[in-house]
């Protein structure tokens, strides 16, 4: 066991695991409308993205083993290592935390939660062992069933988005290196979706989770006498596409989980985009008591 420091804060190392002592639990919390607490969770979410990208790297250098989970989803030593590294940040601070990689609490418990973390390690794990670049590693801050803070790091390329919803306002930069200094924030560039009418509707869909509805809801549009450009991403990069105006909408009409959407959501949100049910005129709610998304629209 060793000891050291690590942007002021004590840890621990104890067998190759990162622990951050749980530094927040003794202390009175911030009024949870803070815009002070707010930056502060922002800062230990974007660290822990960073963290658990670097290491996600390390990984992505070797040869990557892969398993199978009950659900038949892929599962590399990367998703979990980055899930140990973004826990041990998360844990310092006061509020639980849903993760892909986590053993899930019963909602008997989580109903119970006004704040609660909303975590996947690795998005796009099929695009990560495929080693075309388009993974994430998305961290979200939720409130009463809504994304409030919203955190995607794509490691291949060093690039972060982050947003506060309540400041309506999201934000990019490409890091020089997986390390966080507070000069991110000054160097960032400010994201906006598309706010003009363009003749060509862009669409951005799924890398690997294509569906017939998604081909259906396309062939409406182009009958409608829309004409279209069809793109494809992998992971939470379809969000970061609309929210920074490379795309007009993402429909989703394929499964995905809480986790997978949240901090997507949360920076659409701060832009002024919603990410719509397909079938109720109400966005995505989270902690819900099945963690399954409908199928939704961003636009």
């Amino acid at each position: 066991m060793t000891f050291a420091m690590t942007d002021g804060v004590p840890f621990i190392f104890m067998e190759n695991a990162l622990y951050l002592p749980n530094l927040k639990k003794d202390k009175k919390p911030q009024k949870k409308s803070s815009s002070k607490y707010m930056k502060e969770l922002l800062q230990i979410a974007i660290k822990a993205a960073i963290a658990a990208g670097a290491e996600i790297m390390n990984v992505y250098a070797g040869k990557i083993a892969v398993t199978l989970k009950s659900d038949s989803s892929p599962l590399t030593i990367a998703d979990e290592q980055a899930n140990t590294i973004i826990n041990n940040y998360l844990k310092t601070t006061p509020f639980p935390i849903i993760s892909e990689e986590n053993k899930q609490v019963s909602y008997a418990t989580r109903k119970q939660w006004e704040r609660c973390w909303m975590v996947d390690p690795l998005d796009g794990t099929k695009e990560f062992i495929k080693r075309n670049g388009e993974f994430t590693v998305n961290i979200a801050l939720i409130e009463q069933g809504k994304p409030v803070l919203g955190v995607i790091y794509v490691p291949v390329t060093k690039t972060l988005y982050y947003a506060i919803v309540s400041d309506t306002k999201a934000y990019k930069i490409e890091l020089s290196k997986h390390q966080f200094t507070n000069q991110l924030f000054q160097d960032c560039m400010e994201i906006h979706p598309q706010t003009t009418n363009n003749s060509i509707l862009t669409i951005v869909g799924s890398r690997s989770h294509h569906s017939k509805e998604t081909s259906d809801f396309i062939h409406s549009l182009k009958a409608q006498g829309k004409e279209i450009n069809l793109i494809s991403k992998g992971s939470s990069l379809k969000f970061c596409e609309v929210a920074e105006g490379n795309a007009n909408i993402y429909p989703r009409f394929a499964p995905t989980m809480e986790w997978d959407t949240a901090a997507g959501h949360a920076i659409c949100s701060a832009v002024g985009l919603k990410v719509m049910q397909q079938q109720q005129a109400e966005e995505l709610h989270y902690n819900k008591k099945n963690l399954l998304n409908p199928y939704f629209i961003v636009q």
